[in-house]
């Protein structure tokens, strides 16, 4: 009988025990940046196209400037 009330005196220290602690779990905010190296390589690419066919439109321009004053 003594067993009994031990073991049942064991048992009811341990839930007192875990019932008095504490648990805090904090959530930290979740920081979202911008990419800035997709647009950049965005913008160098299209001011390189531009470069590109400014002197296609330009050469072009050329070509039909002196076409117009021949005929």
């Amino acid at each position: 009988m003594i067993k009994h009330i031990l073991i049942f005196l064991s048992a009811l220290f341990v839930l007192m025990a875990t019932g008095c602690t504490q648990h805090k779990v904090e959530i930290a905010p979740v920081e979202i940046k911008p990419i800035h190296i997709t647009i950049d390589v965005n913008v160098k690419v299209d001011r390189a196209l531009d470069n590109f066919f400014g002197d296609i439109d330009e050469a072009e321009d050329q070509i039909e400037g002196s076409s117009t004053t021949s005929e």
